[in-house]
């Protein structure tokens, strides 16, 4: 049971959703391989006028590791996937622009 009087924290992601674009592979220069992938989510909810709505988001998933095979295989545009892991934050420069990203760090994927 978490101690919610205590300075631990939690950072887990769950997602059901559509991958909305092809994987894309990168060798880093240490040698790693890692794959992106966007992924769709709808959620539901009424409006003001008591009308069913529906609204998407993407999200930008990361995957190292075996999940990178998985993807190489079975990650094609409109694939439905559980993903199960974290948010994970980083800053970056391109052409002397600070740029922001936040992604989904695959822990576990099923397929659906």
């Amino acid at each position: 049971m978490l101690d919610t009087n205590s300075n631990h924290s939690m950072n887990h992601v769950n997602l059901i959703g559509k991958v909305t674009s092809e994987p894309k592979f990168t060798q880093l220069e240490n040698g790693r391989k890692v794959a992106k992938v966007s992924l769709a989510t709808k959620e539901f909810y009424l409006d003001a006028d008591g009308n069913m709505k529906s609204r998407s988001n993407w999200h930008i998933l990361s995957a190292w590791g075996k999940w990178i095979k998985v993807l190489e295989e079975f990650g094609s545009v409109g694939a439905q996937v559980a993903v199960e892991g974290r948010l994970v934050s980083r800053f970056y420069n391109t052409q002397g622009q600070k740029k922001f990203v936040s992604e989904v760090e695959i822990n576990d994927l099923i397929l659906l």
